[in-house]
């Protein structure tokens, strides 16, 4: 099904001994596609995972920790955060937060304590919720000589796109892509009575619309996506999006990128030949 809404997907705690973090996730065939949620004033321990990360702001501030490098950032700042990069992610005590949360399948959503070695197999949420539970999660492996999170040498990975999703509107279709190793995150404007052509996707895709309406096809399904609607678009299927007379859209989007399409086929086929 191409078309999903946070609201209508259960909640989880993603990494309940690391954070107070609660998500919504639609997985997709190289990535996981989340909004996670994290009352004013709570968040994130420092910790670090061995996929790729990319966050987008959609309601309220981050005090948000990449390396060794914090800052505060708000709606229209996009924030990467590479492979084992150390990382933080917390409520201002301004108010609740939610944010787009974006990583690449080549490992799980749950996130490894900054001392933690990263273990043979991936905990799944269900996983690590259970032994969060249980109180097992204290009979993981912590040895900070072998862990592998990285703090110093990364570079800057905070991008601010637009000041706010009210800015004025772009006169024309604009677009911006930000590629990182493994994924690629874009946002992008579509003017009123913009008619996009049926394209075929050479990467699957995922896209949030933020403002506006958005005439959606994804092979022969077909959806007006309204503000908070997500459109997943696999690879290699055909997809429009359009817009009528006197709307004007935005939207936040997420591809993979050809290394990890390689990564994770190589993956794969160690796994079957294990097997």
């Amino acid at each position: 099904m191409p078309f999903h809404r946070f609201e209508e997907i259960e909640k989880k705690a993603v990494s309940p001994h690391l954070s107070s973090g609660q998500g919504a996730i639609v997985e997709g065939e190289y990535m996981y596609f989340c909004q996670v949620s994290k009352v004013a004033g709570t968040g994130s321990q420092i910790h670090y995972h061995p996929n790729e990360l990319m966050i987008f702001p959609i309601r309220g501030k981050i005090n948000a920790l990449v390396g060794k490098d914090r800052r505060v950032v708000t709606p229209g700042t996009f924030v990467h955060v590479p492979a084992y990069a150390q990382h933080q992610m917390i409520a201002t005590e301004d108010g609740d937060m939610d944010y787009l949360y974006v990583k690449d399948r080549s490992w799980t959503v749950v996130g490894l304590d900054r001392d933690q070695v990263v273990p043979d197999k991936a905990p799944s949420v269900e996983e690590i919720n259970e032994m969060y539970e249980d109180g097992s999660t204290e009979n993981l492996e912590k040895d900070a000589s072998k862990a592998q999170i990285i703090v110093e040498g990364l570079n800057n990975s905070y991008y601010p796109i637009l000041p706010s999703f009210d800015a004025p509107a772009s006169s024309g279709r604009h677009t911006v892509w930000i590629e990182g190793g493994r994924l690629a995150f874009g946002y992008g404007e579509i003017p009123e009575g913009f008619e996009d052509q049926t394209a075929e996707n050479a990467h699957e895709q995922f896209v949030y619309v933020l403002k506006g309406v958005i005439d959606a096809q994804v092979d022969d399904e077909r959806q007006q996506a309204g503000p908070g609607s997500i459109i997943h678009i696999p690879k290699g299927s055909k997809r429009s999006l359009s817009t009528q007379s006197g709307q004007h859209a935005r939207y936040a989007s997420v591809r993979a990128m050809p290394k990890l399409e390689e990564m994770l086929r190589e993956k794969a086929a160690a796994s079957a030949a294990q097997g």
